[in-house]
This record gives structure tokens, C-alpha cells and sequence, in this order.
């Protein structure tokens, strides 16, 4: 396994994160050389000049953290994401057309978005929200996810009932391609956790609690 801090996202999409939040989740990322920070559409330009140029990935989150949004305002989302400096783009999913059966129509939402942000060079993620599928809609998910040309397929958002498991990391790996990447998240709160999502396939972990797991990795 690589170091942890490899592996993780450090993130706040709390609804009441502030200013000097976002200036502390950057300068923590820094110091401890974490792969990315996640923050709010709204916090991306602030966030991309406390990074500093730094090679750390910047992450937000669109149609969050439901995903039922028109696709028309997702695109807009994304499109001022990429504008604001965002490097990785995490979508949520359509739940609700999914479940519907419309599967044609994610893929094809999910499509336009890949297209968006690969133009700019930056990479897609899809926020499956698995606490809400059962093991075949996972993996149904992730096929379409990856047709349609996600980067990631991701668990959660972190606002639904349950976050990430072994087990559903386990199928999820087992349902992509070596192209695809993992990211696990949602109540990630240690570091026995984190390895262990690690060992079941994740690639990123997502998480507000990266300082706590890094601090028990010393010793």
C-alpha cells in the first residue's frame, strides 16, 4: 500500500463551512501532502488560490447531494467548476431516473458531462450513492458510469444513510475496468478504515477526517 495520505481527499461539505475553513483544509492538505481537497462549488476560486499552485488536486461537487437536477444545470454547474480552477469534477448521479429504469438517459447525462470536463482536461467522477442500490443496481451503475466515461465511480456523498463499505468498495472494483478508479467515502472517521477500504480496491478516500488518520498512522 502506498503512504495513506496518498489516498486521501481532504474534504468540508458541511453547510456551514466558512472562509477560514477553506484557507485551513488547503494549508493541512499542503502539510501533509494530501492528494486533494474537496470544497463547495462556491469555495473552488477561493481554495485554488490558497493551494498556491500546488500539486494537489482541487475537487467539487455538482448536483449535490441529491443528483436529481436538470442535466442543463449540472453542465452549468460544471462549466463554472472548471472556469473557478476545479481540477476533478464529483456528479451525483441521477438516483431518481435511475431507478425509473431510464438508464439510456444517465448514460447520456453522464456523457455530456464526461465530454465537458474532459475538455478541460479534468477528471469525472460519479457519486453512485449506494446506501440507496442494491448490489446489481452497483454494479449496473458503475457499467454505465464507466461507458459513459467516468474517471471514478465514488460511493457516497456523505448526506445519505449509510457511506462507504469493503463490501460495496469490493463490487464496485469488481464491476470496472483497471481504468476506472475507486473513491470510497462516507463515514471514513480512522485509519483501520481507511486501510481497509484501501485493501477491498479504493484508489482516493474522501473523507473530513484525514488529519485523525493521519495522526494515528504515526504510531
Amino acid at each position: 500500500m502506498n503512504p495513506i495520505q496518498t489516498y486521501i481527499e481532504h474534504s468540508n461539505l458541511g453547510a456551514t463551512i466558512k472562509s477560514d475553513d477553506v484557507e485551513i483544509l488547503a494549508k493541512q492538505a499542503i502539510e501533509y501532502e494530501f492528494v486533494g481537497i474537496c470544497v463547495p462549488p462556491y469555495w473552488v476560486q477561493k481554495a485554488k488560490r490558497d493551494l498556491e499552485n500546488n500539486p494537489i488536486a482541487l475537487v467539487t461537487v455538482i448536483g449535490f447531494p441529491l443528483g436529481y437536477q436538470r442535466s442543463e444545470i449540472k453542465l452549468v454547474e460544471t462549466e463554472f467548476a472548471l472556469t473557478d480552477g476545479a481540477t476533478e469534477i464529483d456528479v451525483v448521479m441521477n438516483i431518481s431516473a435511475f431507478k425509473t429504469g431510464v438508464e439510456s438517459w444517465v448514460k447520456g447525462e453522464l456523457a455530456s458531462l464526461a465530454k465537458k470536463i474532459h475538455q478541460k482536461n479534468a477528471l469525472l467522477k460519479v457519486i453512485l450513492e449506494t446506501a440507496y442500490l442494491s448490489d446489481e443496481e452497483i454494479v449496473r451503475a458503475c457499467k454505465i458510469s464507466e461507458d459513459a466515461g467516468a474517471d471514478f465511480v465514488k460511493t457516497s456523498t456523505g448526506f445519505a444513510s449509510a457511506g462507504a463499505s469493503v463490501h460495496h468498495i469490493q463490487l464496485m472494483r469488481a464491476s470496472v475496468s483497471v481504468n476506472v478508479g475507486i473513491k470510497a467515502s462516507g463515514g471514513i472517521k480512522n485509519l483501520a478504515q481507511a486501510k481497509a477500504l484501501i485493501e477491498a480496491g479504493a484508489d482516493r478516500l474522501g473523507t473530513s477526517s484525514g488529519i485523525k488518520i493521519m495522526d494515528e498512522a504515526v504510531f
